[in-house]
């Protein structure tokens, strides 16, 4: 029975790998060896972007909410702190498009949470 090699695997595995490294600078996008590092660590790189990006929408949110709280006359966590005490369930996206795009609305939300309080 005849042996069956490898080259047909790793020859994909390598252009898959040129593939991803396409536009880069100098060797880095010609080179297995070198283009490999580069694209394992532009993975990373994206890997902790996604996770960065979380975090930075999040930030936003709950300073787009203070901002419209403060308009109101409560501080933020009194807000939250009431609309949980009420049982209103909104995440934090939710909250900042109301406070963005109908205060009138948000404002009804401020009000149930400071009775609540």
């Amino acid at each position: 029975m005849a042996r069956i090699k490898g080259a047909l695997m790793t020859r994909k595995r390598r252009k898959k790998t040129l593939k991803m490294a396409k536009g880069y600078w100098g060797r880095k996008s010609t080179n297995y060896r070198i283009a490999n590092q580069a694209v394992m660590k532009s993975l990373t790189y994206a890997y902790t972007g996604r996770k960065l990006k979380k975090r930075d929408f999040r930030r936003l949110w709950i300073t787009r909410i203070s901002a419209a709280c403060k308009c109101n006359d409560i501080n933020y966590s009194r807000f939250m702190n009431g609309l949980k005490k009420s049982g209103v369930e909104l995440n934090r996206k939710v909250l900042a498009d109301l406070a963005v795009s109908d205060p009138a609305g948000f404002a009804q939300l401020v009000e149930k949470a400071k009775a609540a309080l």
